[in-house]
């Protein structure tokens, strides 16, 4: 038996601009999407999953996990570094230990510059570097289910609220079908008392059912716009949109077989997707606190430089002044030895040893290095290679605690199996629970309409009294909304089951 419950759009919609609230904080229509005109639950998702705050945040560890990937794959590459650096020494007596430049015959010393550079290349490579981008790998995967059911959860809850948009529209044209009624009523009321079969307490009696129908469907009114608003709120737009909302549920009876259902809940329910990546990745981890057993090797290699360039030198010039004056007269005492001698060979020509110019020249030149013409250092290269051999005990902790964790993680995933049996056997009987409940009110339903249709009848022709006319009323303002409640409530279960098993189940 197949019966559709469509939400009254000609007379309803989410169109209720005389009770929008003020004081709601929204965001600019400009920095948001727009919500379309007519609002099917397939685009509520869509436009959910993409504007949703908490649904965003959640993707961004996605973004982390992914460099966090590169990241490891980078561990796998040679380092590099260069480096550079200024100074400036002033000039003055400088300190070498206990020992001054004056006693070492270094005076008036001059500031100074200097400038540095080093070039640097390593790479270490261990068991824990090569199985890191593996670790990484598995770690993003349980990010992604852990986002995957993040969806989920947001799906059922954008379901849950649209179901309640439509249920308040319902509720709405249920208030406003009672006040017509009411108010055709009080005329009957004041037609009785006109022709003197009626009173007065009858008419009182319906004028009060009248206030009483006109305060439900403010109640209804507020309902929709809260529900409205609590829509885009989980779609993550502006809450001063208006859309209508125009998809229709039917209320058909569940065919659904509990072990197909938990077969689909095994492959895709998202929670246990999201336990199974994590087994995965602490599967994972377990290898890698083994790797801390394995040796580590490391290669580096480095060039270097630096500069040294005084303020003067004056004194540099000075001292080689000095030592060519040094070597002249040390020339000249052996001239005069060997001119001395029986037969003295030729004398030396001691004005070569006087420093030249040209030696003074070459002091200004070298001195003239700041801040790029370095001085090479001799380049180094070296290896080493590490072997773990005792780390007090570190490691086998770190490799039983891994295999705890990958443990609690089985013992989990067994204990969500028992939980999907549970929830999909309980959830299904709840489904059939409220199908049979849609049909047992839909019948009741009926009914109350036949006595309403009855009682209005008798009291026209003066057969019965005005409470049994509002008797009649209760029953039918009772019947349509348990009969809007046990459809909605059957597509909440429904919604419930859904979420458990992990795909949708119907077509709306």
């Amino acid at each position: 038996m197949r019966k559709r419950m469509k939400a009254r759009t000609g007379q309803v919609t989410l169109v209720l601009g005389l009770l929008l609230i003020p004081g709601v904080a929204t965001r600019t229509a400009s920095s948001q999407e727009q919500v379309p005109a007519s609002l099917s639950l397939e685009e509520a998702w869509r436009i959910a999953l993409r504007n949703n705050p908490g649904m965003q945040a959640v993707r961004n560890d996605v973004a982390v996990a992914d460099w966090n990937l590169n990241s490891a794959y980078g561990a796998l590459l040679p380092s590099a570094s260069l480096s550079s650096s200024l100074s400036w020494q002033g000039a003055g007596e400088q300190r070498f230990g206990s020992i001054t430049a004056d006693q070492l015959g270094f005076q008036d010393q001059p500031s100074f510059l200097f400038s540095s550079y080093n070039a640097g290349v390593n790479f270490s490579l261990s068991g824990r570097t090569l199985m890191a981008p593996g670790q990484a790998k598995r770690n993003r995967e349980a990010t992604r289910a852990q986002v995957r059911t993040t969806e989920a959860t947001l799906r059922l809850n954008v379901t849950k609220a649209y179901l309640e948009g439509l249920r308040q529209i319902e509720g709405l044209t249920l208030a406003e079908q009672e006040l017509a009624r009411a108010e055709v009523n009080l005329r009957l009321a004041q037609a009785r008392q006109e022709v003197g079969s009626g009173n007065v307490i009858d008419v009182h009696q319906a004028e009060v059912n009248v206030g009483r129908a006109q305060i439900t469907l403010l109640q209804s009114r507020t309902g929709v716009q809260n529900a409205r608003i609590r829509l885009l709120q989980q779609l993550g737009v502006n809450l001063q949109a208006e859309p209508t909302l125009e998809t229709s549920f039917g209320v058909t009876e569940p065919t659904w077989a509990a072990d197909d259902l938990y077969e689909l809940a095994i492959a895709g329910n998202p929670d246990l997707q999201a336990s199974r990546a994590q087994e995965e990745s602490a599967r994972y981890g377990v290898r890698m606190a083994r790797s801390s057993y394995f040796p580590s090797i490391s290669l580096s290699a480095g060039l270097s430089g630096f500069t040294r360039q005084a303020s003067t030198t004056a004194g540099q010039e000075a001292q080689a002044v000095a030592a060519g004056v040094a070597r002249v007269q040390q020339c000249l005492a052996l001239n005069d030895l060997v001119s001395r001698l029986p037969d003295p060979p030729p004398t030396q020509n001691c004005s070569l040893l006087a420093t030249p110019e040209s030696a003074l020249e070459a002091i200004r030149s070298q001195n003239d290095a700041f801040p790029f013409n370095f001085t090479g250092q001799p380049p180094s290269v070296g290896f080493q290679i590490s072997i773990p051999v005792f780390q007090g005990l570190g490691r086998q902790r770190d490799l039983e605690s891994a295999r705890a964790q990958l443990n609690d993680n089985r013992y989990r995933i067994v204990e969500q199996e028992l939980a999907l049996r549970a929830d999909i056997d309980s959830r299904t009987a709840i489904v059939s629970t409220a199908y049979q409940s849609a049909l047992i009110e839909e019948r009741n339903q009926a009914l109350a309409d036949e006595q309403l249709r009855l009682a209005q009848e008798r009291y026209r022709l003066g057969l019965s009294n005005f409470i049994d006319l509002v008797e009649a009323e209760t029953v039918k303002a009772r019947a349509d909304r348990e009969r809007i409640l046990s459809i909605f409530t059957y597509h909440d279960a429904i919604a419930d089951l859904e979420a458990v098993v992990g795909t949708p189940l119907r077509n709306p």
